[in-house]
């Protein structure tokens, strides 16, 4: 029993590591190549199936020396492979144009691959070791990764991610200890109580710096420090991101996006905020005085006040707080403040709580620690203003944020804005401006899509678009745009050198006064968008600008296919920024995964030739468990992306989600012997019935059955929960998620026990081909999701598991 303990052990450690992985890349470098890079290391599953199937006749008879070297190479390869990553000189940026940045990130991807080479190995070597109860070793195979998951996740709220990378290490060494314990040999014991001394070691004695975080030069924070003077003043880390406080004093931080160079003021002291490294929002001095705001009157999302009377107001991502310091200047009866991460929220109100004035201790000021989206469909009151302002870094105006799903700025996202506004309220939303137009004219498609949705004639009666030097903000009235509004709207953006880009009658000389351009190109978008034939320029626009939905909320994704080899050709030529990177790094991380699953996949194959060839069931083998691979991979991610909105945090969505499937098909892979017994027995006693299903065929047809249930039901049973608790929506998702969990936990080890019948020296082989699956599992659910929508990967999945059902119909 301890070592089905130990294997408990390493699969949760593997599974931390790779969650704890996407935080750490996150920081140091960028979310998508951090996305990039795991799926590659992943291969060292494949690889340790290689091996496996290479040395299985020697290792198999010794499980416990091996399992134990292999847990503690993972031990210490886990932060040793992160360490040596992150002090490569890797250049994101410069991957476009510089072909050299692509020797790091191979140099990356091999460093990472080995402690999930290790972490495979004991998994691996438990299914030959024991095949013969292969649903006992998957089912504690999947609760491990469970709780390996939701651990990971709990312990980022009290550790920083270098101490959490200590952790990790410490479980592998348990792991090996515990499996050391069920050693017949003397000396295991020993060993076992050594490894526990030195997993306490790893996570307390060694120094810190050995763990310190290399944050990459060419991200906002590094570029900070190099001021003279300038500090980091403190650091809160958790789930969500690293958030550093700087003080610049030789050199004030001015942050203040979209300020008009009109403004007459110059704005107070600041401490610059940096997330992950990257994205700054400021935290404003603050004494108090009303009329020390007024610089917050000069930037372009400051119009909607204007065109308001002491308004109720609803901020949806308060960062700093500048935002809240507007709408008190501008007189706001009440101010709503949703903010994702609570550490940003103890920053602003307790950290640096007299910095900033004690804003969130004022009376006419309430704080919400909550996702925007499921704030605003959870709650029933409505304001005058909904603000949403700009708080992404500008990389995400360069293309790097191409991969991010984001359910702020879809359609469905519009309409429920819309539904709490107060009649004559104004939607306020601010982003960087691009040239060509992108954000703008997709923000301005989707206002347009969403107020039609919402059964408005003549929608564009109700849109004012307006630039600065640097942002564009967009405002949606709950009802027509007035001559007096307009008016306003025109004196308010004279006064202050800004352009109006679209409102009601607007005419082309009117929209390149200002900051002018070669041409009017956003008044000639938006122009485009109101007439009749917006889908065909939609089509001919050289950037996807189509509205974003829930069902693809990728709204940071504006490269088109057709317009890729422009691009690349005037790369050198200074267009490099143009490059939409997010399906450009998909594609290239697609092919990579692709040669080297190949390798790992077909060296066994070649090397065992003599045994395999014995074997004509290879083929089948390889299809079957590949399609189980990515079927699994396909609904894990796309009901990752439905619950989000119904647990209302992407963390919840995660941890939750991911733990369900994990842990039911822990228990399904547990059940699945019982399962195929009662079936071979029903059969057995109705042989008159005719033609039978096995209990592989049966499984699948519970997960497509409930999968493709779910895609029609989920909408409206979500929105008919949407007012439980917190706690009652997790303990309800993960009633929803357990019945499709449970029947996707059977098909990998109803199929390995055949295989380990029929054909006993593919089992490691099967495991590693499971495994490059899950690699490229993930890559394609993302490529699916991003051209058709979150529903077609399900779609894909039914058909993935049809197909394995169908190889499998007779025996190995």
């Amino acid at each position: 029993m301890i070592h089905y303990l130990a294997l408990a052990v390493i699969s949760a450690a593997t599974l931390a590591y790779e969650v704890l992985l996407v935080r750490l890349f996150a920081i140091v470098q960028w979310h998508h190549f951090a996305f990039m890079a795991i799926s590659i290391a992943l291969l060292g599953f494949g690889a340790s199936g290689t091996w496996l199937a290479l040395w299985q006749h020697r290792v198999g008879s010794r499980f416990t020396p091996t399992f134990a070297a292999s847990a503690a190479l993972f031990a210490l390869s886990a932060p040793a492979s992160f360490l040596a990553a992150q002090s490569l000189p890797f250049n994101a940026l410069a991957i476009v144009w510089d072909p050299g940045q692509l020797l790091y990130l191979l140099a990356m991807y091999l460093l990472l691959v080995v402690p999930f080479f290790c972490g495979a190995t004991c998994v691996g070597l438990a299914f030959v070791c024991c095949g013969d109860k292969v649903g006992r070793v998957y089912a504690f195979n999947l609760v491990g990764s469970a709780v390996g998951t939701l651990g990971i996740v709990a312990a980022l709220f009290v550790l920083s991610p270098s101490d959490a990378l200590r952790l990790i290490a410490a479980l592998g060494f348990i792991a090996a200890g515990l499996v050391a314990l069920d050693g017949r040999l003397a000396f295991w014991p020993a060993l076992s109580a050594g490894g526990a001394i030195l997993a306490l070691t790893v996570l307390v004695a060694l120094p810190e710096a050995w763990f310190a975080l290399r944050i990459s030069d060419y991200k906002a924070l590094p570029g900070a420090l190099n001021v003279m003077g300038t500090k980091v003043l403190g650091e809160r880390s958790g789930p969500l991101g690293l958030l550093s406080v700087v003080e610049s004093p030789s050199v004030p931080f001015r942050y203040v996006p979209g300020l008009s160079l009109n403004a007459p003021m110059t704005p107070p002291d600041q401490l610059g905020v940096f997330f992950d490294g990257d994205s700054m929002t400021a935290i404003t001095r603050f004494d108090g005085r009303r009329e020390g705001l007024a610089w917050l009157d000069y930037t372009t999302d400051a119009l909607a006040y204007h065109l308001l009377e002491e308004p109720r107001v609803l901020v949806l991502g308060a960062g700093g707080g500048s935002s809240v310091l507007q709408a008190l200047y501008h007189r706001a009866t009440r101010i709503d403040v949703v903010e994702l991460d609570a550490n940003m929220v103890r920053l602003v109100g307790e950290d640096h709580a007299q910095y900033a004035g004690d804003i969130y201790k004022r009376p006419d000021i309430q704080v919400h620690v909550a996702e925007a989206r499921g704030f605003v469909s959870s709650s029933k009151d409505q304001w005058d203003a909904v603000q949403i302002p700009l708080l992404d870094a500008f990389g995400a105006a360069a293309g790097m944020h191409g991969l991010s799903e984001t359910y702020i700025y879809t359609v469905e996202a519009f309409e429920q804005y819309l539904k709490r506004l107060r009649p004559g309220g104004w939607l306020s939303i601010t982003r960087w401006l691009k040239l060509p137009p992108r954000d703008a004219l997709r923000l301005f498609a989707t206002a347009l899509e969403a107020l039609r949705r919402s059964g408005i004639e003549n929608p564009e009666q109700r849109l004012v678009l307006l630039r600065g030097l640097n942002t564009t903000t967009l405002l949606v009235k709950s009802g027509v745009v007035t001559g007096t509004e307009i008016a306003k709207a025109r004196a308010f953006s004279a006064e202050r050198s800004f352009d109006l880009c679209y409102y009601p009658g607007i005419s082309a000389d009117e929209a390149n006064r200002f900051n002018i351009l070669d041409e009017p190109y956003f008044f000639a978008g938006t122009t485009a968008l109101i007439g009749t034939g917006r889908d065909a320029f939609m089509a001919r626009y050289k950037f996807d600008i189509a509205p974003s939905t829930d069902e693809q909320p990728y709204f940071f994704d504006f490269l088109k296919w057709r317009t890729l080899p422009e691009l690349v050709a005037i790369r050198r030529a200074g267009g490099a920024g143009l490059l939409e990177l997010g399906k450009l790094i998909l594609v290239a991380t697609m092919i990579q995964a692709t040669l080297l699953s190949a390798v790992f996949i077909a060296a066994p194959l070649w090397t065992t030739r003599r045994v395999l060839a014995r074997s004509s069931q290879v083929w089948r083998v390889a299809i079957y468990f590949f399609a189980l691979g990515l079927g699994f991979l396909f609904v894990e991610i796309a009901f990752i992306q439905k619950f989000i909105l119904f647990l209302g945090h992407p963390l919840y969505a995660v941890a939750v989600v991911l733990t369900g499937f994990l842990l039911f098909a822990g228990v399904g892979s547990a059940a699945s012997s019982w399962f195929a017994e009662r079936i071979d027995a029903w059969q057995r006693a109705h042989l008159d019935w005719g033609r039978h299903l096995s209990a592989i065929q049966l499984s699948v047809m519970g997960i497509i059955a409930v999968s493709l249930l779910y895609l029609l039901i989920l909408p409206a049973l979500f929105d008919s929960l949407r007012s439980l608790a917190d706690i009652a929506k997790i303990l309800a998702s993960l009633g929803l998620i357990a019945p499709l969990a449970f029947f996707m936990g059977m098909p990998f080890p109803l199929g390995l026990s055949r295989l380990w019948s029929g054909s006993r020296t593919l089992v490691p082989w099967a495991w590693g081909v499971n495994g490059c699956a899950s690699v490229l599992g993930v890559i394609l659910a993302s490529l699916i999701a991003m051209t058709w929508g979150f529903s077609s990967v399900v779609l894909a999945a039914s058909l993935l598991y049809a197909g394995a059902a169908a190889i499998l119909r007779r025996p190995l």
